[in-house]
């Protein structure tokens, strides 16, 4: 796979920010056919830091409801694979100069 199939975006939140300071956690919404070690490699070549360990969740799809003057809107949003990254001690990735 390619370094751009691989990593799609960093995804920014609260949880995710604290666990960045806390313990160099950064979390990464991946291709959903990439696996750990596509993911390390992507991570190391891209933001040129050492990786030391990875962990991958599949979000699952959801139903979404929503009432308008027309009716009921229903829809789905679709399921996407999601890799936390926790990179060996002293390295940082700055995300947000980018």
């Amino acid at each position: 796979m390619k370094l751009s199939d691989v990593l799609i975006k960093p995804v920014i939140t609260e949880k995710v920010n604290g666990q960045m300071e806390k313990s160099g956690r950064y979390t990464f919404v991946v291709g959903k056919a990439s696996n750990k070690l596509e993911i390390k490699k992507a991570v190391e070549e891209f933001y040129g830091v050492k990786v030391a360990d990875v962990n991958t969740v599949v979000v699952p799809a959801k139903n979404k409801t929503r009432y308008t003057k027309a009716g009921f809107l229903q829809g789905r949003k679709p399921s996407y694979k999601k890799a936390i990254v926790t990179l060996a001690t002293g390295d940082s990735i700055d995300l947000f100069s980018m």
